[in-house]
């Protein structure tokens, strides 16, 4: 391993470099109110899950009705968000369990909307995989915490890494069949005390499967649970002390992803470095930083509108996060109201919701 000691590290605004989509919002002029309507919309298409994640709250509690969203309840949905560029087709369960995701895919395409979602790539067969990119997914983002069968198994619960890697080596394999280059995959690490010194070997990995670009990005935990359930508390996350150690795996990462011609950031469109050490800007308030609440919606299979992806992570006061349900009230209501307006007051404050106050100093923005 190698030092890095005198690496720079990025600059703080690690909104610079994401999609416009993201962006158009000014962060010196934002208020209580959003002026313009989501361009960016995580919706769920399904809550269930085949897997029983030690860092997911899904595995250990139960936020709403078991719900996989229908062809119907899609399109309720993307028709009331008509400046929307760019859908995340995922929340809390596994995308690949809903069998019209294809379809929402293309219908979102005709529309000219960028596409992605993530998944565990456990149910990722040949015929999802041809599926997938006739659809013309742009992006299939591939959770993997770790580089070693049991190190996998630990965090999510079933011995399966095997099975993960040869789906993702056929699906490469198909592409390269087809001549297609869309769906980019990604592999994504969810950075942890008990995986950081294997993020190396997981670069390895997935230049093996085909994949170039690799994402490491950190843990997000309940804050409000004095007793979080599994993984999900501050004693398995790596932000909050950032050591030597993190910092030479991902300087080793690095210098094999460099080697490869892979791509190896983090969440926020940064880089690994950047985004786990970033604890020494807690005292700058570093959730001002978030556009979401302005530029970005969430929807839930059920229809409940949230705040943004990692709120559910965060907090297990889950009805403080519900800012209305779009299956009840047309979103152009829900956009603006005082639930809404109360979240971003209180995100542009000293004093921000419970999720808001650890992103920045806990986990990332």
């Amino acid at each position: 391993m190698i030092s890095t000691k005198n690496i720079p590290t990025m600059p703080r605004d690690s909104y610079q470099n994401l999609p416009a989509a993201y962006t158009f919002v000014d962060p010196q002029t934002r208020g209580a109110v959003a002026d313009e309507s989501p361009r960016v919309v995580f919706i769920e298409v399904t809550n269930h899950c085949n897997l029983l994640c030690e860092t997911c709250p899904r595995t250990f509690t139960s936020y709403e009705e078991p719900q996989t969203l229908s062809w119907e309840n899609f399109l309720k949905i993307v028709e009331q968000f008509p400046k929307m560029e760019r859908a995340v087709l995922h929340g809390i369960g596994e995308p690949l369990i809903n069998k019209d995701l294809p379809r929402m895919i293309a219908h979102l395409k005709q529309r000219g909307v960028i596409v992605l979602f993530n998944t565990n790539a456990t149910l990722l067969t040949e015929d999802w995989g041809r599926k997938l990119i006739e659809s013309g997914l742009d992006e299939m983002r591939c959770s993997i915490d770790g580089a070693k069968t049991e190190t996998y198994a630990k965090i999510r619960g079933a011995p399966l890494l095997h099975k993960i890697v040869g789906n993702l080596t056929k699906f490469t394999e198909l592409q390269h069949k087809m001549g297609k280059e869309f769906p980019k995959a990604s592999i994504w690490m969810t950075g942890m005390r008990e995986n950081i010194e294997e993020l190396p070997d997981l670069v390895r990995l997935a230049n093996r499967m085909g994949i170039k670009e690799v994402y490491v990005q950190r843990m997000v935990y309940y804050l409000d649970n004095v007793n979080p359930p599994g993984l999900m508390d501050v004693g398995h996350a790596l932000f909050d002390d950032f050591d030597e150690l993190a910092d030479r795996c991902i300087a080793e990462a690095e210098l094999i992803a460099k080697e490869n011609g892979i791509t190896l950031r983090s969440s926020g469109a940064t880089d690994p470095r950047h985004s786990l050490t970033a604890s020494m800007l807690r005292d700058n308030q570093p959730w001002r930083d978030c556009r979401r609440p302005w530029t970005t919606a969430y929807v839930t299979a059920n229809g409940n509108c949230l705040p943004c992806c990692i709120s559910p992570f965060a907090t297990n006061d889950y009805a403080s996060l519900k800012m209305g349900n779009l299956f009840e009230q047309n979103f152009t209501e829900i956009w603006n109201d005082e639930r809404y307006q109360a979240w971003r007051k209180g995100l542009l404050s000293d004093h921000p919701a419970t999720p808001c106050k650890g992103c920045g100093v806990h986990w990332s923005l």
